[in-house]
């Protein structure tokens, strides 16, 4: 989506702000003992009372109004009732909606209570590399040169990226051109960023794996070497400066 007038841009904020809020509230209202259901549950009521729409369930019928991936699972995780979660999880919730004909999207990863098992250096990574990232972003660059930064300041941190999943455009759905805004340098893509476009930015940073995998249940997945991956995602508004961060209210950065 290109933002060319006042309209669309209130429809983008707007938008922005119900997943943005909604990612925050919940993250706030995580506890050990809590179900991943019963979490998805609260996100699911706050997103219908901001009048927003669950993007997952939406366009692809997704068993939960968002994805809550737990531990080793990196992205798309189902909130079901059995999973349970736990102090010192590694914790990613992904929120994407749709209000009154606008999409957006945003993500982050944390770690639930005391950091007993040692994930908060890979969470700290994650926001750090994003927030590199889109300090780079404006009209002109190459959206390859953005996939370089983001691995080269995972390897300088020890950590690898997912390279099978990806930023993409987005605002009249929930996947848009350019589908394909990679964590990694891919020589072959000369798509450069365009001037009032709406894209979501995400980091997929990872402790072993390269590559994410499906789970038997269909939609959840992990890493095809193990470990851990820490998530983070703002959807911006790309400028001849700085980017409007669209869903900087996330408080992801904080």
């Amino acid at each position: 989506m290109s933002i060319s007038k006042e309209s669309e841009l209130a429809g983008m904020q707007e938008a922005s702000r119900a997943v943005a809020t909604t990612l925050r509230a919940m993250r706030e209202h995580a506890k050990p003992g809590m179900t991943a259901k019963e979490l998805d549950d609260f996100g699911g009521e706050m997103l219908n009372s901001l009048g927003a729409k669950s993007a997952p369930k939406l366009t692809y019928g997704f068993p939960g109004w968002t994805c809550i991936s737990v531990n080793n699972e990196v992205a798309h995780g189902v909130p079901s009732e059995t999973k349970v979660l736990q102090e010192g999880d590694l914790v990613n919730i992904d929120v994407s909606a749709e209000l009154n004909g606008f999409w957006s999207d945003n993500g982050g990863s944390f770690v639930l209570g005391e950091d007993i098992h040692g994930h908060n250096k890979l969470v700290n990574a994650s926001k750090r590399i994003l927030s590199k990232a889109l300090s780079q972003i404006k009209g002109g660059v190459r959206i390859a040169d953005i996939g370089r930064l983001i691995e080269t300041e995972a390897k300088r941190s020890g950590y690898k990226v997912i390279r099978n999943l990806a930023g993409h455009g987005v605002g009249r759905s929930l996947h848009e051109e350019p589908h394909e805004i990679a964590n990694f340098y891919d020589r072959y893509n000369t798509t450069r960023f365009r001037k009032n476009s709406v894209v979501a930015i995400e980091t997929f940073i990872s402790t072993a794996s390269t590559n994410a995998a499906t789970e038997r249940d269909g939609w959840t997945l992990v890493g095809s070497r193990g470990g851990y991956v820490a998530q983070h995602e703002h959807t911006i508004i790309v400028t001849d400066g700085k980017p409007v961060i669209l869903t900087a209210m996330n408080g992801i950065f904080d």
